[in-house]
């Protein structure tokens, strides 16, 4: 049912940028936010660009494959909204487009220079990453509405572009099947296994941790190997199982009766699986740079914030494993706080540039 605010938008077109054989946070926030407008009875559908960023100088050519789109009508109709979400879709042409920023190219951001990026700080990498941060500025600028999925990633855009926007918070696809369960001897780890997702921190806090906890590990990814051979050096190959990609009836119940999530990523722009772990009232550990989930984690309330080392995280691991009443307590707790996140704020704001 439309609200009075939406009588002048009927059409609506979320842009998507996809990666081809991959599946992630993005893609799924995407197919929510259709099914979502859907169901409020906009008309609805979903623009994919496929995205390749590397070798670097590919990243301009596929942004200016979105700049040449000019979404304003459809099939002779009339598109009344554009959403842009991920780098670069919001470089879509369109009078009344809003951006939902999931994230910017963050390897020409926050990220050049470190481990988790390929931008370094030569003339060339500098001149490209210059020329990205300013055409996102232009791009941005030129959105009716700017919104971002966190305080993280807004915090970000008026940093390196000068830009305002309002965090909109969504709650994760799994949020009506997630409920409370046991807290059972295992401590569950939900993140792709990249580099800047540190799930090899978790891997090795293990030694911290005495038996008979153990650590599951959901989802995959190009660091599986490296993790892997963390957890031979560690000595707790046999606390550790590799779960790989799961379907979601069985991560369901893992978040069920796991005793807490250890999510540790590196300046995270949002972290589903907080979300998840709360609306499983798990308690969720975390480190005091893993950015978004900062947003939702109250240390000593529904979490425990570490250091991002080994010791740190395995010290708080330990603890949860040890006091089951604080388990239980600050797992209610961050359930209460991921309850009162519902879709109905985010697409009032994205449709009110009618």
């Amino acid at each position: 049912m439309l609200r009075f605010w939406a009588l002048s938008i009927r059409t609506v077109l979320v842009c998507e940028t996809q990666v081809p054989f991959v599946r992630g946070g993005a893609e799924l926030l995407v197919r929510q936010l259709v099914d979502q407008l859907r169901a409020r009875g906009f008309e609805t559908d979903r623009v994919s660009v496929p995205f390749k960023w590397y070798p670097k100088d590919e990243i301009l050519a596929h942004a200016t494959a979105w700049r040449l789109l000019d979404l304003t009508e459809s099939n002779s109709r009339p598109v009344d909204l554009v959403i842009g979400t991920k780098f670069p879709s919001y470089f879509v042409r369109h009078p009344r487009k809003v951006c939902w920023l999931v994230h910017q190219h963050r390897a020409a951001y926050e990220l050049a220079g470190t481990a988790y990026s390929d931008f370094g700080h030569d003339e060339k990498d500098v001149a490209l990453r210059d020329r990205l941060l300013a055409l996102d500025e232009q791009m941005l600028g030129e959105c009716v509405g700017r919104y971002t999925i966190s305080k993280t990633v807004t915090e970000r855009l008026r940093r390196f572009n000068g830009l305002d926007s309002v965090p909109l918070y969504h709650p994760p696809l799994l949020a009506p099947r997630l409920a409370p369960g046991e807290y059972g001897p295992y401590v569950l780890s939900v993140a792709r296994l990249e580099g800047n997702k540190r799930v090899e921190l978790i891997v090795r806090a293990m030694q911290h941790v005495p038996p008979p906890l153990t650590l599951v590990l959901v989802g995959d990814g190009s660091h599986r190997a490296h993790i892997e051979r963390a957890a031979e050096e560690a000595g707790v190959s046999d606390r550790v199982r590799f779960a790989g990609a799961v379907h979601d009836d069985a991560l369901v119940s893992l978040y069920r009766n796991a005793r807490a999530l250890v999510y540790v990523p590196f300046d995270e722009d949002y972290g589903l699986a907080t979300l998840e772990a709360f609306l499983s009232a798990k308690p969720v550990v975390t480190a005091h740079d893993s950015g978004g989930t900062l947003e939702f984690v109250e240390h000593e309330v529904n979490g425990l914030v570490s250091d991002p080392t080994p010791a740190s995280i395995g010290d708080a691991i330990a603890r949860l494993a040890g006091d089951l009443p604080l388990a239980k307590r600050m797992g209610e707790a961050g359930r209460e706080r991921a309850l009162a996140i519902t879709w109905d704020t985010v697409i009032d704001r994205l449709v009110s540039h009618g």
